[in-house]
């Protein structure tokens, strides 16, 4: 934790709504820091509500479940904006494959990528979280090596920090 973030950023990322115990900080650094998508296992929602605090405007959630869903994502790679995926289940969609194992193709300067039956333009902007509210999903190990995956379930201990942050703040302000 000392070498994936410091007390300000845990702050501010206390301030997106983040909870603020240790397993949620934990949970937090990891996503920033790691170099795959993130797959967060997230019932309570705690996690995607921090994402959206944190990316703020510039988050697009997409329910994976809604019409269109697809043509929404393109839109994103290409605007280079981030892209919260909600309802995923313990299958993912094949024509996201090539998304999930970054197959890029730089030409010219340029970046494209095949997303289904079409090439399109991807900005180096785009980031991507996947969000999921099974408590206890069996993800194939394709999934594994392609995504980083969170775990986001309250524990007891967890728990008990957040209701024990949630007393100090109400009793000592200051603190």
């Amino acid at each position: 934790m000392k070498i994936l973030t410091s007390e300000a950023i845990k702050a501010k990322w206390k301030n997106e709504g983040l909870p603020s115990d240790n397993m949620s900080f934990e949970n937090a650094s990891i996503i920033s820091s790691c170099s795959r998508w993130p797959l967060l296992i997230d019932p309570q929602l705690q996690g995607s509500n921090w994402i959206r605090g944190s990316q703020g405007d510039n988050l697009s959630p997409i329910n994976i479940n809604q019409k269109h869903w697809m043509r929404e994502l393109t839109k994103n790679i290409t605007e280079g904006r981030a892209v919260l995926l909600e309802g995923i289940q313990e299958e993912i969609e094949a024509t996201l494959d090539p998304l999930l194992s970054r197959a890029i193709v730089k030409k010219a300067g340029s970046y494209s990528l095949e997303l289904g039956a079409e090439v399109i333009d991807y900005d180096p902007k785009f980031k991507l979280y996947l969000m999921t509210k099974l408590t206890n999903p069996h993800f194939r190990p394709e999934i594994a090596a392609q995504c980083t995956i969170i775990n986001f379930i309250v524990t007891e201990s967890g728990l008990e920090d957040q209701l024990l942050a949630m007393v100090v703040n109400v009793e000592k302000n200051e603190l």
